[in-house]
């Protein structure tokens, strides 16, 4: 998933199909009114939705052969390469100096490798659609982080739905009879890379605001290459691992290509089209194919627990974009 930073990026952004946002007369992406989407846009927001869950499942099926953190560098390194051609054909250029790279060193650790690492991590001991439903929670814990350091007002309505949050991922606890401590132990490492997402959020803010997203994305990867490269020669030394099946090296591919340069680019074209309160919709569709994917090729059980906490959470989701309260307006 990409942190909510981008919404503001997203304003410099020229998409892929020749819309220039440049254009000052052109309606902001933070605009407080969420603007309708047409039969189009719903199609990319669905299929974004399929992408970014098929990303849980792939990773779900990598990290049973490989270890979490040289999926991660497959991830970060190969969709860097995917994305290249792209940042070089609108003409942009490689920081020259490390001062130019820090920004962007700074994004892949907090929106790259930590929040990959710890689902990766976490998906050795839970479901695909179990860590979908915790990844659901980034925009709860981006509302507090950035309340915290005095970026956003922490209004009644957000307040509200971080605590229906927390409330979602109790009752998915709440089933002491089938989650085990281990699971427990997945859970907290998901959190953990959701809250991830939140301080990636913040750091985007702060030093990548007005950066075009293309950019951002492509040097915030190669700089996560780079860290992983080091990480994972010396912690999982890959050249003395197994040799994985023929489906895992598929999955991390198509985690690389599809889930992360390929979602990049649908992401940044809605929140063009549509506007970042539309887009945030996704969070809540993400969890129906990474449960789909997981109960249909995984044999993954679903459990009523996590059906109910993941519509609280989806509530919670609802207050904190404002949604309800615009919905109850118009009726009167």
């Amino acid at each position: 998933m990409v942190s909510t930073y981008s919404q503001e990026a997203g304003r410099d952004f020229r998409t892929f199909s020749g819309i220039d946002v440049s254009d000052s007369k052109r309606e902001p992406l933070m605009s407080p009114q969420s603007k309708s989407m047409n039969a189009n846009e719903w199609s990319l927001l669905v299929f974004l939705s399929i992408l970014w869950g098929g990303a849980f499942f792939a990773a779900g099926v990598a990290v049973k052969e490989v270890p979490p953190l040289t999926v991660v560098l497959a991830r970060v390194g190969l969709a860097a390469i995917v994305l290249l051609p792209v940042f070089w054909y609108y003409g942009f250029k490689l920081p020259r100096s490390l001062k130019e790279w820090v920004p962007f060193m700074g994004m892949g650790i907090l929106n790259n490798i930590l929040p990959f690492g710890f689902f990766f991590a976490g998906q050795t001991y839970i479901s695909v659609g179990l860590a979908s439903i915790i990844n659901a929670m980034t925009p709860l814990f981006t509302v507090l982080v950035l309340a915290s350091f005095r970026e956003e007002t922490l209004t009644p309505s957000r307040l509200v739905g971080v605590l229906l949050g927390a409330i979602g991922v109790g009752v998915i606890q709440s089933d002491g009879s089938t989650l085990e401590w281990t699971q427990t132990i997945g859970v907290i490492l998901c959190l953990c890379g959701a809250g991830s997402y939140g301080f990636a959020a913040l750091w985007g803010r702060r030093f990548l605001s007005g950066v075009p997203p293309v950019k951002s994305a492509t040097c915030q990867l190669l700089s996560s290459t780079v860290f992983m490269l080091v990480i994972v020669s010396i912690i999982d030394r890959p050249w003395t691992l197994d040799t994985p099946s023929h489906s895992t090296i598929w999955a991390m591919v198509a985690l690389a290509v599809f889930g992360t340069a390929l979602a990049y680019i649908v992401f940044f074209e809605i929140l063009v089209r549509a506007g970042a309160s539309n887009v945030m919709l996704v969070t809540l569709l993400i969890p129906v194919s990474a449960v789909m994917l997981g109960a249909l090729f995984l044999d993954e059980a679903v459990l009523a627990t996590q059906v109910i906490g993941a519509l609280i959470i989806g509530l919670g989701l609802l207050f904190i974009d404002g949604r309800t309260f615009k919905f109850k307006k118009s009726t009167h």
